[in-house]
């Protein structure tokens, strides 16, 4: 747990999985504050692939959407692997020029979407408990985060019954 300039505080992150229509269907694991979002990312991803295989949940030809901050080698190297499609915004990284070699998979009509995932995470950030880590145990900290989860989720049904 440590300070966090955008937080205000100390805090932990926590980034959730969702499909198209923002229903979160994993999480990776809590990561200290201090660090960015590509912290361990390849080992949380390789550990939420394992779960959604354990579970028979085929993720083969699925797109995973991920923002340019997420654009690294490794990320999208774990993905074909994986059989998913990466479909994330290049990171320009302030360059006058393109990326050598082969041009990256982009399709901005799916990326879209991240629209309806954005308002998820939003929504999750809203609360205060969640935003500023209070507990000091990684278990009530995760559990808070569930209840949140469960909480988009149903929120997200009713949108669609509605």
């Amino acid at each position: 747990m440590t300070y966090q300039g955008r937080k205000r505080a100390k805090t932990s992150n926590i980034l959730p999985v969702t499909d198209r229509h923002g229903f979160i269907l994993a999480t990776t694991e809590i990561v200290a504050g201090h660090h960015n979002d590509q912290f361990e990312l390849c080992s949380n991803l390789r550990a939420i692939f394992a779960d959604f295989k354990a579970l028979g949940l085929s993720v083969g030809g699925s797109y995973f959407n991920m923002d340019a901050g997420f654009d690294t080698k490794a990320v999208r190297k774990l993905c074909f692997n994986r059989g998913v499609i990466p479909n994330i915004a290049e990171n320009k990284r302030n360059r006058k020029k393109t990326k050598p070699g082969s041009k990256r998979f982009f399709d901005r009509e799916r990326y879209a979407h991240r629209f309806c995932i954005e308002r998820s995470f939003a929504w999750v950030d809203k609360f205060k408990r969640l935003l500023i880590r209070f507990e000091r145990q990684d278990a009530y900290f995760k559990g808070w985060h569930f209840i949140a989860f469960a909480l988009v989720n149903l929120r997200q049904l009713i949108q669609q019954k509605v």
